[in-house]
């Protein structure tokens, strides 16, 4: 949007609009606060817990692009760090929900439909997997002292379904989550019919 000013024209360059930063603001603090709502998954797996809070951020990356799905998973990652003072839970949370929300979001910016979601939705599942996988071996033995040897028997009976199985719910949650709130979010000359 340009505007005239003592004769010189001015742009915004602003790549993200005012009311889209406040939506962005409002999706990262609804992460953080899911980030305390967890609950086991697995049988007998009592130390990995699931929680929603990558759901707000893969809205966010449906609703405005790649960048700001990121910036809303990243920071609630970190935020959540400070608050439990967990440095390698907040490193291995921004690992996972990198390969998460990074995939879709750049899948759906490019196929704008419930396919392009689906699609994406599942190879962000895969990502965010092997992110997980990737992240137990480097961050589990160094920061947590656990042997290398104990993560990777770890890999196929646990890390691998636990992660999976969260990547999914979250899948779920966001079809149903940003199918409801897109037409609020997201402004009149973006929106797409269908959806």
């Amino acid at each position: 949007m340009a505007e005239k000013a003592n004769g010189y024209q001015f742009t915004n360059t602003n790549k993200w609009e005012t009311r889209q930063l406040v939506t962005m603001a409002l999706l990262c603090a609804i992460g953080v606060l899911l980030s305390f709502i967890e609950f086991p998954l697995l049988p007998g797996v009592t130390w990995l817990k699931y929680d929603a809070s990558a759901m707000p951020a893969m809205v966010c990356g449906f609703a405005y692009g790649p960048a700001a799905g990121l910036s809303v998973g990243i920071i609630g990652a970190v935020i959540h760090g400070i608050m439990l003072g967990d440095f390698s839970g907040a490193v291995m949370n921004i690992i996972v929900v990198t390969g998460y929300i990074l995939p879709a979001a750049l899948v759906y910016k490019k196929v704008h439909n419930f396919k392009g979601a689906i699609v994406g939705l599942v190879i962000s599942s895969v990502c965010a997997t092997l992110a997980a996988i990737l992240g137990n071996l480097i961050i589990t033995p160094a920061w947590l002292g656990v042997p290398m040897d104990a993560v990777i028997a770890m890999i196929i009976p646990i890390l691998t379904p636990f992660n999976l199985l969260k990547a999914l719910l979250n899948s779920v949650l966001t079809l149903i989550v940003y199918k409801s709130i897109s037409n609020l979010i997201t402004p009149k000359k973006k929106q797409i019919k269908g959806k």
